[in-house]
């Protein structure tokens, strides 16, 4: 039991990272203040730095981890250059990026509570990665 909620953790957590580096990388060249770009920039370097502990624990147990769904990919891209084509500001980048961290706090946490046997390893890279969602948000809801 211990074994498999580790792994389906892992498998959450190396999904959100690779969201939020997607999420991340979709905006920037829409930003235009340069220390709301120093922030995001700065998050995608903590979530490039988590992702290879993920990938790290994942290949221990012989892993390949897991995608983001295609469907939450394409709904997010979709709304992502919609909302931008339409108010190119960094106000719409920063509403952007607070709904993709609130719901991956929010998934992220489903995920730690759903995967209770998994080994503390991997509910440390979840909280980490929760916390740095919500650094994210926070620093970020100033631009609203």
């Amino acid at each position: 039991m211990i074994e498999q909620d580790t792994i389906k953790l892992l498998r959450e957590c190396d999904a959100g990272v690779k969201m939020g580096v997607s999420s991340i990388k979709e905006v920037l060249d829409n930003v235009k203040s340069d220390k709301l770009r120093g922030i995001l920039v700065g998050s995608l370097r903590e979530h490039e730095e988590l992702d290879k502990e993920i990938q790290k624990g994942l290949d221990e147990f012989g892993d390949e981890g897991k995608d983001p769904n295609p469907m939450a990919t394409s709904m997010s891209w979709i709304k992502t250059n919609v909302k931008l084509m339409m108010h190119e500001s960094d106000k719409t980048v920063a509403d952007l990026m607070t709904d993709g961290c609130d719901m991956g706090v929010k998934s992220l946490s489903k995920y730690l509570n759903q995967y209770k046997a998994a080994d503390e390893r991997s509910k440390d890279i979840a909280k980490k990665l929760i916390k740095i969602e919500q650094r994210l948000g926070d620093d970020i809801r100033g631009y609203l």
